[in-house]
Formats: structure tokens, C-alpha cells, sequence
């Protein structure tokens, strides 16, 4: 039998499964992709299958099985006879061995030998698939895909199609373990658990700035390698599930089953729709709370094989409406040898395993499954920041729904009932209708006339703070401000500009905690000013928090400093977030921003106006880190600019100090301290003032005194050293 007898054949058996005629000939379109002979045929041999179907009605189950076995096996031979050989060059690549077959391709290590020569995995696409469309849908995706760069994704490196016709995609080879089996393992416990977890949320979310959704999240396509014996995930095949999505439809329950319910437990309630085109990045959300739930408790939300065998619309009826249960309850209905085992392997004993889980744990895990997208979390790092606060012991944004949601979800299960019961009360409440909505309406009207009065009484009072503050009368300003009761929520320029000036005055004269409360009002409000303007408040706030000894505070600030500026980052907000020693926890939160500013601000050898300031916090991140060699040469490079700023310079002489002093140059660290000390002792001997960019402004030499007092807490220069006053 030649191919294209066995295609034939092949699509042919699939068409007859198809009762909808609809769908059929949606199908028989794609199949066929315009090839006028393979439809002829493909149609001749339905119309042959039709006489015969009313001419053998009786022994029809037989000759159907049968005849289902002959092409099934045919298809299966064709696979087998497209798969390509060891040896044998797919284009530019040489391919070595097999490594991985799924629902939706092979995957091959392969060589690649010019441009250069490397290892790399490559991924030939099932037939079945449209190559045309595939292809085209993956060149568009091409230059998203190529901006992505993070330590956790595993880059997409190329694409094109075999002799044959069949797309393949180049990717970066990761040599690693998924997941889900390397956390068994090695016995992790929860947290070493979600420390992973954290790192696989923000490739999510790097790929989510970029425009890119990745719409396939499961164990296999996270795998954990290890740098330097550290445990680092890699999430794999991004974009591919774009570039193949037109198949993962009804169309492919019917081509490539394995495809589509291969892994139905990680697809979100809206990937389950018949189109599946309304998808967007909560999608992906919902796929890292299934990954999230198999992580605590070895199991996904419904079983995979339960799944399959329930068929296609059961299947989607459950994905859109069973609610899963609590990771804790799941845990708690296992059989006590699974109990063991699962415990076990997270390194702890069943009572403590579930009491991890009950509360906190189980509330994330529910808000990520939630069946309604729009209250997931709305985006990855939303995730992981919520997993960070309970690593830190801090309350959690996810919480237990309310008994509004509660109910919504009663009356959804039980129609008939409340529909009888909701046409009782409506003629009911018809009755008192009239006089309801007039009496809602005449308070509406009032409250309305209340909010205009208190708007213009507020704007008084603004305008008579900035009559106050342009008089030099800050103490009146103030005053008149803690009357204002529009902050933040009803935010204007004026009242931005005049908590500014107050803000400013009172860290200018150390008067911290006025200062805090006037800069933490002002950055709430701040989206009415353009980046430059809040970049500074931010600047400004984390200096004053700095200086108020309130490290909590400065913490959680720092966190929505990161929050805030993660799609557009910027050098002072790193600057900001690194005057205090760092956590773990918050130097991978901050990676992400220090590798795309130093990407972003700096290229070796360059040099302008402000290179000054952009080299001094990579100097400080690197100290942050533990790699002090780096850090001072960062900071010299710093030092060795022509243009120079008194405010960078002092900093960068106190980072460089206390790098040389971890490194054991105990001289170089005494001499770099003094310089910086002799320009922060000067600039603060006759009063702190506003300053301006040449100089350096006043939080700038805040941060630089902050950092000298560290420094001078360090250094042991076997000499007296006087403290700094402030």
C-alpha cells in the first residue's frame, strides 16, 4: 500500500467518526489543505462507505471494528514511516538521538554546525498538522519569542519544515529532570518546593511582557537542571502551543487523540471550549495552580485517566464546572500508604504535611484554579508574590470566598429551585419597588451633592497648602494636608505637587516618620505623573523608610517597587531596594530587573553624561550578592567616568570600601572609606538641602549616608572612626 493510499485511508477513517456534518467538512478543509486529489479520493471513498453502511446493516459492528483495526494500524505506519532516521539532517541539523516522543511531536538531540557549532533539542511535528498554517503561525510569533530572554526558558531557536513537509522547531537543549520527579526525588519539602515554583512564575511572567502565552504548562515541559549543584527549572516548548493551536480543537480529538487528552487535568476551563481561541495569559495561571496543587500534594486537581475515559463533553463539563478539592482535603482522603509515601517525599511527617497545607496554601492554590478567570490571580508574579508572603510569614492576598461567591455557586447547582423561588419573591418585591427606587434615588442625589462639596472643599485646601509651601510654611502645609480626605482616591496634580514639596521638606530635616507617611500617600497617586517624576518619589520614599528604621516597611515597599516598575525597570528603583542587606528570597526577586537594566543601560566601553549613575548600582547588586570582585570592579569602572557626580562618587567609594574589606584588602577598603566619608561629612556639615541632578538630590546623599554607616560598622580600620550624625 503506498502513503498516499494509507492517508487516504487514514483521513478517510477519521472523517466517517465525525457524525457532525459541520465539523466534517471542517475537517476534510484542514485535512486535506487544498490538495484537489487527496479530497477527490477522500470523498469517493466516504461515498462508497455510505452505500455500504445501508447495505450491511446487519454484522456492521464487526466490519467496522475491523476495518477500524486495518487503518488504525495503517495510520500508525505512517508515523512510524515519517519518523526520521539517526543520522539523517533535518535542514541545518544533524540529528543523534531520540530523546522524547508526546501527543505533540518527536523530540530529537540534534547538531547544529554553523553559524556555530552546539547541541540542541529539536521537535518534528506529528502529520495531521497543517505545515502551512503551523509554520506561519509560528513566524509571527518569531520576534516575541526571540525577545525572551530569562534563566528559566529555554529559548526557541529556530523553525522550518522537513523534505518531507512536516514543521519542526529548534530549541535549547536542557538536560534535566522534570519537575514533579526530581521534587520526589530528592524529598523536598514544601518550601524548597515553592522556592522552585517562585522561579517558574517569573519566566511566566517575563514571557507575559514579551506577549507571549504559553498555553501548555505541565511537569513535562518544566525540567530542573543543576548549576553549580543548584536546582534550576527551565519551562521548554514556549510558543509551540501557539504555532499548533489551530489544531487543538474537536479536530483533534479526532487526528491525534493523544494531543488533546494527553494532559486534560492542566488545561484551563476556557482551553476546554469547543474553539478554544479565548485564551489569554489567566489561562496560563490556572496551569501553574494545577502545577502548584501536584506539587504539595503528588496529585492534579481530577485525574488525568479519570479525564480521558469520561469522554470529550464530560470532560469539559468537568474542567467548567466540578470544583476541585482542598490540596489539604485531597491529602487527607488518600490511603494511608499513599498518605506515607506522598509525606515522605516532602520530607515530613502526614499530620504536619496537612496542617501545611490548611489555610494559606490551600487559598492560593483555590484562587489560581478559580473557575472564573477574572478572579485569578491577573498575573504570574501576583502568584508568586503571594507564595513569598507566606514564606515570609506575612498575610496572604488570596483568601476564602465570600458567602456572596458562595451562594452564586449554590444557585448555579440548583436552577429549578431557586428560579421557583426567585419568581415568589420577585412578585413580592414588585410591590415595594416604586417607592424603593425613589427613595434610593433621592439618597443618590444626595450623597452626590455631599461628594461635590467635600471635592471642593478638598481643593481649597490644596490650593491654600501650596499658597503655604510657596511662603516657606511647611508646619501650616502640613497641617492643612491631614485635612485633605480625597487621598489617595481621588488624586490631582495639585495635591501630588504639594505633598512633594512637604514630603521633601521634612526629609531635608530629618523629621522621618511625617516624611514616610508623605511620601507613602504620594506614591499611591503617582500615575498621574510621568516616569521621571515617579521614579524620584519612589527614590525619595525608600530613602525616608530607609532612615525611619523601619525595615518591615522598607521590605514591603521594595516589593511593590518591584511590582510597579517590573515591565519598565529602571536603575534608581534598583538602587532603592538594595539599602539594606538581602534575603534569598528578594535577590530572585530582584534578578529579573538587574539583568534587563544591565542589558538595557549599559554596553562596555560606552560613556555619556550618565553612566556615572547607571554603573554604581550593579556595583551595589553584586555586593548584594556575595561576589565582591565584581563589585568593585563595577565600581571602579564607576570612579574611572569623566563625568563625575559628588553624590555617586561618595557611594561608589563606600561600595568599593566595603568590597575590597570582604575580599581581604583591609589598606585599598581604609582608603576608599575615607574618601567617601570625608564627601558625605562635607555635603551634610552645613545642613541637608534639595540639590539638583549635577550634585546629587537630597535622597541620594541620604542613601549615601546610609550606606557610610554600614560601612562604618564593618571596617575595622584599627583607627578611630568617628559615626556620622543624622
Amino acid at each position: 500500500m503506498s502513503m498516499e493510499s494509507q492517508l487516504e485511508a487514514a483521513v478517510c477513517f477519521v472523517a466517517v467518526n465525525v457524525s457532525d456534518p459541520a465539523l466534517r467538512t471542517q475537517f476534510l478543509d484542514e485535512a486535506c489543505a487544498g490538495d484537489t486529489r487527496l479530497r477527490a479520493a477522500v470523498d469517493a471513498m466516504l461515498l462508497a462507505h455510505a452505500d455500504a453502511e445501508r447495505f450491511f446493516e446487519h454484522g456492521r459492528a464487526a466490519v467496522n471494528a475491523q476495518a477500524a483495526a486495518v487503518i488504525h494500524e495503517a495510520y500508525i505506519d505512517i508515523e512510524e514511516m515519517a519518523d526520521e532516521q539517526i543520522g539523517s539532517r533535518v535542514g541545518r541539523y544533524k540529528l543523534l538521538q531520540k530523546i522524547g516522543e508526546g501527543g505533540c511531536g518527536t523530540v530529537y538531540m540534534a547538531e547544529q554546525e554553523e553559524p556555530v557549532r552546539r547541541q540542541v533539542a529539536l521537535k518534528v511535528i506529528k502529520l495531521g498538522m497543517d505545515t502551512k498554517s503551523v509554520i506561519a503561525r509560528f513566524e509571527a510569533e518569531r520576534q516575541a519569542l526571540a525577545m525572551m530572554d530569562h534563566p528559566n526558558i529555554a529559548r526557541v531557536l529556530d523553525a522550518g519544515a522537513t523534505e518531507t513537509g512536516r514543521p519542526f522547531f529548534v530549541m535549547e537543549l536542557v538536560r534535566g529532570t522534570r519537575i514533579t520527579k526530581y521534587c520526589d526525588e530528592n524529598n523536598l519539602d514544601n518550601t524548597q518546593r515553592l522556592e522552585l515554583f517562585i522561579q517558574i512564575c517569573r519566566a511566566i511572567q517575563h514571557a507575559h511582557q514579551k506577549g507571549v502565552i504559553h498555553r501548555d504548562i505541565k511537569p513535562s515541559n518544566i525540567l530542573v537542571t543543576l548549576h553549580d549543584g543548584l536546582p534550576v527549572p527551565k519551562v521548554i516548548d514556549f510558543g509551540i502551543a501557539k504555532a499548533t493551536e489551530g489544531r487543538l480543537t474537536d479536530n483533534t480529538m479526532f487526528t491525534a487523540v493523544e494531543q488533546f487528552v494527553g494532559t486534560p487535568a492542566y488545561m484551563s476551563p476556557e482551553q476546554a471550549e469547543i474553539t478554544g481561541l479565548d485564551v489569554d495569559t489567566r489561562s496560563d495561571i490556572y496551569s501553574l495552580g494545577v502545577l502548584l496543587y501536584e506539587l504539595l500534594t503528588g496529585r492534579t486537581p481530577f485525574d488525568s485517566k479519570t479525564l480521558t475515559h469520561s469522554g470529550l463533553d464530560e470532560m469539559r463539563r468537568t474542567l467548567r464546572e466540578d470544583e476541585p478539592q482542598l490540596p489539604s482535603t485531597m491529602i487527607t482522603l488518600l490511603r494511608r500508604t499513599e498518605l506515607m509515601l506522598t509525606a515522605s517525599q516532602r520530607h515530613a511527617e502526614p499530620p504536619k504535611l496537612i496542617s501545611e497545607l490548611k489555610g494559606d496554601l490551600d487559598w492560593i492554590v483555590m484562587k489560581a484554579l478559580e473557575k472564573d478567570r477574572n478572579r485569578r490571580y491577573e498575573t504570574a508574579n501576583g502568584l508568586a508574590m503571594d507564595i513569598q508572603r507566606y514564606l515570609e510569614s506575612e498575610p496572604v492576598m488570596a483568601r476564602p470566598p465570600s458567602r456572596v461567591y458562595r451562594l452564586q455557586k449554590l444557585v448555579r447547582r440548583n436552577k429549578m429551585v431557586f428560579v421557583a423561588a426567585g419568581a415568589v419573591a420577585l412578585a413580592l418585591m414588585i410591590g415595594l419597588g416604586t417607592s424603593t427606587w425613589l427613595f434610593i434615588r433621592e439618597r443618590a442625589t444626595s450623597q452626590r451633592e455631599m461628594l461635590l462639596r467635600a471635592q471642593a472643599e478638598d481643593r481649597a485646601k490644596i490650593t491654600q497648602a501650596l499658597m503655604f509651601v510657596s511662603q516657606d510654611k511647611y508646619d501650616d502645609a502640613d497641617a492643612v494636608l491631614d485635612k485633605v480626605r480625597s487621598f489617595p482616591n481621588n488624586p490631582t496634580l495639585d495635591g501630588a505637587a504639594v505633598l512633594r514639596s512637604v514630603g521633601e521638606w521634612m526629609g531635608v530635616h530629618a523629621r522621618w516618620p511625617q516624611a514616610v507617611e508623605r511620601f507613602s500617600t504620594l506614591i499611591k497617586i503617582d500615575t498621574l505623573d510621568n516616569a521621571y517624576v515617579v521614579t524620584s518619589d519612589y527614590q525619595a520614599c525608600g530613602a525616608v523608610l530607609a532612615e525611619a528604621a523601619s525595615p518591615e516597611q522598607y521590605e514591603q515597599f521594595c516589593r511593590t517597587a518591584v511590582g510597579n516598575f517590573s515591565a519598565a525597570p529602571r536603575t534608581g528603583i534598583l538602587t532603592t531596594c538594595l539599602q539594606f542587606p538581602l534575603k534569598k528570597i528578594q535577590i530572585e526577586a530582584l534578578k529579573p530587573m538587574e539583568a534587563n537594566l544591565e542589558s538595557q543601560y549599559y554596553t562596555s566601553g560606552s560613556t555619556n553624561r550618565i553612566t556615572q549613575w547607571n554603573l554604581m548600582p550593579f556595583g551595589l547588586w553584586q555586593y548584594r550578592c556575595g561576589d565582591f570582585a565584581a563589585s568593585a570592579d563595577w565600581c571602579r569602572q564607576g570612579l574611572a567616568q569623566k563625568y563625575k557626580y559628588p553624590a555617586c562618587v561618595a557611594t561608589l567609594h563606600v561600595i568599593l570600601a566595603m568590597a575590597c574589606y570582604q575580599s581581604g584588602q583591609t589598606s585599598e577598603a581604609c582608603s576608599e572609606l575615607e574618601l567617601g566619608r570625608q564627601l558625605i561629612e562635607a555635603r551634610f556639615q552645613n545642613g541637608l538641602i534639595h540639590g539638583s541632578a549635577g550634585a546629587g538630590y537630597w535622597y541620594d546623599w541620604i542613601f549615601a549616608r546610609h550606606l557610610l554607616r554600614e560601612a562604618t560598622a564593618l571596617i575595622d580600620c584599627n583607627s578611630a572612626q568617628s559615626g556620622i550624625k543624622g
